[in-house]
């Protein structure tokens, strides 16, 4: 994981002039962080606890490139604590007890122990479970970082023991403040045209050490004029968007596509499919999450909405990519303009948990099969009276068990093709009250 001036040591105190331009960049101070003001100003939480003098154990989540080591680094600095890190990609039950053993010996002459740990989901529960002891008696106040979502990746027992913090994609105002920095240690302007300077900070994605890297590369090459966009995307290497297909950001994405969707937002629908697409999710699975909204949002009100879905399955399996992509896009924009309903969905949760509760009652024995004399002589098929006999196609017989009342599941709306539905139902029920 990189992040925002992020090296796996504290920083020197005379970082080279010819050092890497994040390092050169890297803050002394907390107010220096840009883009989390909202932890580290006076009213944020870090800013408070660094007034009091005292920390307590955190985790800061966030996206690569926010700064979370940087913070790690100056919280020991603000508050007179020793710094030791870690990280969990590279260290073992060995490491761990080595760093608490050093922490336990400093805790002994008075000088407490800040352990920052790199990317801590990546622990299994049982190495979580062994900061546990060591958080409790003040060993060491522990820092994780992640860019996973804590409540799915930490256990629950450190999760209580630690303030998750939450650092944010770093905007476009931070973003052009780093450039800023980056201009003034360089004494020179970047070779940029306005339009690809915009165009630099939108690539970034919120990443300041990836903004930084890039920089330096502009920084580092002789060009007659400045960039345009055209020719600052032929320079620089288009950065793939960060979307981690079994992670947080996989169900953010879809969850942002299906309300989207319900929604009836054709547009925002299209942009979130396109990100997931674009960032290399499997096409098909986005086919089944929208065969399921079909069903799930819709239902009866366009029951062409699930044909859509699996006729842009047949297409895409029969076209591939890229121009299957488009039977995609048909079947979503589809499914965001159709009328909707959830009237299928809620009936099948009620009719599913009335059967459940029920058991194994019998079907009245008038609509049950006989083909045995016996099953004749006790009943089978007596008095069933066939529907295409009665007029109108309807005889109105009672379908239920004899021990339970009728109940109704489905309750269609008035939009859409269930308009006619609910007509068709009404007319059915007052013929039963009637018969």
């Amino acid at each position: 994981m990189a992040d925002l001036f992020a090296d796996f040591a504290p920083p020197p105190q005379d970082t080279p002039t010819g050092g890497p331009l994040a390092d050169r960049l890297r803050p002394a101070a907390l107010p220096e962080v840009v883009g989390q003001d909202h932890l580290t100003g006076p009213d944020g939480a870090i800013g408070r606890m660094v007034a009091a003098g005292k920390l307590s154990s955190m985790i800061l989540w966030g996206p690569p490139g926010t700064g979370k080591t940087t913070i790690a680094r100056l919280l020991a600095d603000a508050v007179g604590l020793r710094y030791a890190q870690i990280s969990a990609v590279f260290s073992g039950v060995a490491d761990l007890k080595k760093v608490f053993a050093e922490a336990r010996d400093h805790g002994r002459i008075g000088k407490r122990t800040l352990l920052f740990v790199d990317e801590i989901h990546r622990f299994n529960r049982a190495q979580q479970d062994g900061f546990l002891p060591y958080v409790e008696d003040g060993t060491v106040t522990l820092v994780g970082a992640t860019t996973e979502n804590p409540s799915f990746e930490l256990n629950a027992a450190l999760l209580s023991r630690a303030q998750v913090l939450i650092l944010h994609r770093l905007d476009a105002v931070a973003l052009n403040e780093l450039l800023a920095r980056a201009e003034a240690v360089e004494d020179r302007p970047l070779p940029l045209t306005d339009a690809a300077r915009a165009a630099l900070v939108a690539s970034a994605d919120g990443d300041g050490r990836f903004l930084l890297n890039q920089a330096e590369t502009l920084f580092s090459i002789q060009l007659p004029e400045p960039l345009d966009p055209a020719g600052l995307s032929a320079l620089l290497q288009r950065r793939v968007a960060v979307y981690d297909k079994d992670r947080e950001g996989h169900y953010n994405l879809i969850s942002a596509l299906h309300k989207s969707l319900r929604g009836s937002d054709p547009q925002a629908a299209l942009y979130y499919m396109a990100r997931m697409l674009t960032a290399g999710e499997e096409p098909l699975y986005v086919l089944r999450r929208l065969t399921r909204f079909a069903s799930e949002d819709i239902g009866l009100a366009d029951p062409q909405a699930l044909v859509q879905c699996l006729a842009a399955r047949d297409a895409y399996e029969f076209l591939g990519s890229p121009e299957g992509e488009l039977a995609i896009v048909q079947a979503c924009l589809y499914l965001a303009t159709a009328p909707k309903s959830n009237a299928a969905y809620k009936a099948q949760k009620a009719a599913f948990k009335t059967a459940r509760e029920t058991g194994s009652l019998m079907p009245p024995p008038s609509i049950l099969n006989a083909p045995t004399r016996l099953m004749k002589d006790i009943g089978y098929g007596k008095g069933y009276a066939y529907d295409h006999d009665a007029a109108d196609g309807f005889s109105g017989a009672d379908y239920w068990p004899e021990e339970m009342t009728a109940q109704r599941f489905y309750e269609p709306t008035g939009r859409g093709f269930e308009q006619r539905i609910a007509e068709r139902m009404a007319w059915w029920d007052e013929r039963r009250q009637t018969s």
